[in-house]
């Protein structure tokens, strides 16, 4: 792998931001709608950064956008009106999860945001899958776990184009097919060599799926190469508040949390159920509770909180993000 300092050291500079009129407009209904939540960000934890998985929803309209666009127009130039958010101040890239993010478009995202607006882009799966994906589970990825692709194909883009809002990167894991095809301390013992060949300069967080990996060294694994784990809300996982019994949230460089889907159902079957995602369809206190216990225990300790809400949580992610932060001050108070 060739020296990290002198791969990482350059950045090429950032364009000069687009001018753009006021946004929201004064006196619009969403203005009304910020300056609501501007009262609730000055009291939120100051490290807490809460955000959603992506943002091209075309049926958030009236809540983080001011008019219907299409999903293509969001995805490309959606972010400067995302970040105008007052409780939006990190968002997932999920895109390089599939692929490797283009350079111009890592630039026209960078060109949206302002300097304090860290994202966490997800690692690719072909780094993260044992098996190649979209072929099966039968055929090994030779990638696996390959700190020189994963370099290549995300780091060092990232570093020529997006350094000034890269957050931590997002390690997902898949969840095993079965129990008898995986061994969750094999797993532990290769994800401790792959940390060990990453360049130090950026933050990992891992995420797992597979409850089983929750185990002392899976924790000393993140520990000795200071990442965190991901406290995820997702089908075959315990609830965040039962993985902060075995991860401690203090005891994390930072905290990552994602909300993905209520444990007991799958992807297909939730996007059908919510879809437009313009409201909440299934709020869930347990999860809430759990989520807010993290968050206070982050701040407590002084540990920089990135809260990721995934559509498919409750129905309509920015609205989860309001309902959270809500309840944050309506407790604390």
């Amino acid at each position: 792998m060739p020296d990290q300092l002198s791969l990482f050291e350059a950045e090429t500079p950032a364009p000069a931001p687009r001018r753009r009129a006021a946004w929201p407009a004064p006196g619009s209904a969403l203005e009304q709608r910020y300056e609501r939540y501007r009262v609730l960000a000055a009291v939120l934890p100051p490290g807490l950064r809460m955000g959603t998985s992506s943002w091209s929803f075309p049926g958030w309209a009236g809540i983080v956008y001011a008019r219907k666009r299409a999903v293509s127009m969001l995805a490309r130039d959606g972010l400067y009106e995302y970040a105008r958010h007052p409780l939006l101040r990190t968002v997932g890239i999920d895109r390089s999860y599939y692929a490797p993010v283009p350079d111009d478009d890592l630039r026209r995202y960078a060109e949206q945001l302002g300097d304090e607006f860290p994202c966490c882009a997800k690692a690719p799966a072909s780094v993260t899958s044992p098996t190649i994906p979209g072929l099966g589970h039968h055929q090994p990825n030779p990638d696996y776990l390959s700190a020189p692709r994963f370099t290549a194909d995300v780091l060092e883009p990232f570093a020529r184009c997006f350094a000034r809002h890269t957050g931590p990167f997002i390690l997902q894991f898949p969840p095993p097919v079965s129990p008898q095809a995986s061994d969750p301390a094999a797993f532990v013992e290769r994800l401790d060599a792959f940390l060990a060949a990453l360049p130090r300069q950026f933050q990992y967080a891992v995420e797992i799926r597979d409850k089983r990996a929750l185990t002392g060294a899976y924790q000393r694994v993140l520990a000795r190469h200071g990442a965190g784990h991901v406290y995820n809300y997702w089908s075959a996982m315990p609830l965040p508040g039962r993985q902060a019994r075995a991860v401690p949230p203090e005891c994390q460089p930072f905290v990552v949390i994602r909300l993905l889907l209520r444990p007991g159902t799958w992807y297909e079957n939730q996007k059908q159920v919510f879809a437009p995602f313009d409201r909440l369809v299934q709020p869930d206190d347990e999860m809430r509770r759990d989520v807010l216990g993290l968050v206070r225990a982050a701040a407590l300790a002084s540990r920089p909180t990135y809260l990721l809400v995934n559509n498919k949580a409750e129905g309509s992610a920015p609205l989860t993000v309001e309902a959270l932060a809500e309840r944050y001050v309506a407790e604390g108070r």
